[in-house]
């Protein structure tokens, strides 16, 4: 890992520590980020600013690129403040950007951090160091340096960056999301710092997709590169703060819970800690996982806010219904698909086994015809000894053409892929179809593991102007997946109606079996 800010040890006082000579040396950049600098504390009191044991740990293994995973509370937007007002005073022509979630946490973030701590700096510092632009947003110092905060940039070059609140912005945002990826982070020269701090929000985005893959070179030992991201989770557990005397009993779902997570992870609690977590999670109920996660895993259990079937999902983690769910040979395999107009495409893989609905697979891709798909279905027969039964596909198959002149329904009947259409119904009656029947669905969730993502990001779209959830779907990477097993969903009533009719399954070469129809 490269060290990129000097770390030394505690220096021992000295006489002249509080002379203006002392700080400027660069040499004592631990000692002034723990001496020099205020802010306000939860109770609005001015204190002075000294790094937690999560920053402490933070700054000793701060890399090129940094991605944080924390619980609440832990102050890391503080300390890159702190950090970045520092960098900027003590080295010339250095630029920090800060992108906050949004444009009021952006003013909220320079007037009560950055220029709070500026302007409660010893007299000796300000006058050595004037704030050349002091405007909402941007602070620039003679030295050249300056720091800018704002919600989004592109142009221009950084040697520190810092974004709170990732996961938040790449669920509400998606496209700043894209442009903070593509743009902001395009400015950071290789060898200069990007921190990424965040609680979960959801499977899916950027931020889940950052950490997944840093989080995984982590258990590898991988030896990181400048533009390799080095994975931070701070889990609240390891916060000696988060403590309680108390004398009230804890429920059996907690003891439970601290069980689970001694066997699985050999995690230990005192109860000191467990009587803490109880009493927030009294307070936060399901969110409490996502506000003060144990585990990486557990973090991005929790949907986000919006979601559709955040309730639903709840439910399946709880009863361990997302487990591994394997391919049972004596039953027919059935297919659920949307069919997009860009040609993005999803195939769920679904049997029924008594009253249970097993979801043992799930497919996606895009830019590809017809013709790929049914290969692709023939190859999962062969490698998993799939029999199909029911070909699903969404109400609009006969309308939709896939450039050949022909419907999509033709064209998959040439094929030897014989659909069936799922009755029309509104996207909200899908919704609530969908809600109805997850209870009764066992998720693989290897196989399906992109698929789960989907369903658990499905989401309303949000109202930036006025700050609320519209009452229709975001349209995004997730819209596909639940829209494939929303035909599963509205299918089950047709299917169900017509009990006893007989369909054709699998391709023309190979042996078609009759089926009933299942329910």
């Amino acid at each position: 890992m490269t060290q990129v800010v000097p770390v030394e040890g505690q220096h021992a006082l000295a006489e002249n520590e509080g002379s203006l000579e002392f700080i400027l040396d660069n040499q004592n950049w631990l000692w002034r980020i723990n001496n020099l600098y205020y802010i306000t504390d939860k109770r609005g009191q001015k204190v002075k600013f000294v790094m937690n044991d999560a920053q402490k740990r933070f700054f000793h293994g701060m890399h090129t690129r940094n991605i944080i995973l924390k619980a609440r509370q832990l102050g890391f937007t503080t300390f890159m403040m702190i950090f970045m007002l520092d960098a900027a005073l003590f080295n010339s022509r250095t630029n920090c950007g800060v992108i906050a979630h949004t444009k009021d946490d952006a003013n909220r973030l320079f007037d009560e951090k950055i220029k709070f701590a500026y302007d409660n700096l010893p007299k000796s510092l300000r006058d050595r160091f004037p704030a050349l632009t002091d405007r909402a947003g941007q602070i620039k110092f003679p030295n050249k340096s300056k720091i800018t905060v704002g919600s989004s940039f592109r142009g221009g070059t950084f040697q520190y960056l810092h974004i709170s609140e990732f996961g938040k912005i790449c669920a509400k945002y998606p496209e700043r999301a894209r442009e903070i990826v593509t743009g902001a982070f395009e400015s950071v020269g290789a060898d200069c710092v990007i921190t990424i701090e965040s609680t979960a929000e959801g499977r899916q985005g950027y931020f889940f997709d950052l950490c997944q893959v840093a989080e995984q070179d982590q258990l590898k030992g991988k030896e990181l590169s400048f533009l390799d991201w080095e994975f931070f989770f701070y889990p609240w557990y390891k916060d000696t703060n988060y403590r309680l005397e108390s004398k009230e009993p804890l429920p059996m779902r907690i003891i439970e819970y601290f069980d689970t997570l001694r066997a699985k992870h050999k995690l230990e609690f005192t109860q000191e800690q467990m009587n803490w977590y109880y009493a927030k999670e009294k307070l936060l109920g399901h969110d409490v996982k996502r506000e003060y996660p144990t585990t990486p895993q557990e973090a991005f259990e929790q949907v986000i806010e919006g979601a559709y079937y955040s309730s639903q999902f709840r439910k399946l983690y709880e009863n361990n219904q997302i487990t591994s769910v394997p391919y049972e040979p004596t039953a027919l395999v059935h297919t659920f698909w949307d069919i997009g107009f860009n040609d993005d495409n999803v195939i769920w893989f679904i049997q029924q086994i008594g009253r249970e609905y097993r979801v043992i697979n799930y497919y996606e891709n895009h830019g590809e015809g017809l013709p790929f798909y049914v290969d692709k279905l023939r190859e999962l027969s062969q490698q998993y000894g799939y029999q199909y039964g029911i070909h699903m596909a969404p109400h609009d198959i006969g309308v939709h053409e896939w450039g050949t002149g022909m419907s999509r329904l033709e064209q998959a009947d040439q094929l030897g892929l014989h659909f069936e259409t799922a009755p029309k119904l509104s996207i909200m009656d899908g919704i609530e179809a969908v809600r109805a029947v997850l209870p009764m669905c066992w998720f693989d969730e290897v196989h399906c593991e992109q698929g789960i993502s989907g369903l658990q990001n499905y989401r309303k779209e949000w109202d930036d102007k006025y700050g609320v959830w519209k009452n229709r779907p975001a349209h995004d990477s997730a819209s596909h997946c639940a829209d494939g097993f929303r035909t599963f969903a509205v299918a089950l009533r047709d299917i169900q109606n017509r009990m006893g009719s007989v369909v054709h399954g699998s391709f023309t070469d190979v042996e078609q079996v009759d089926v009933s129809y299942w329910c």
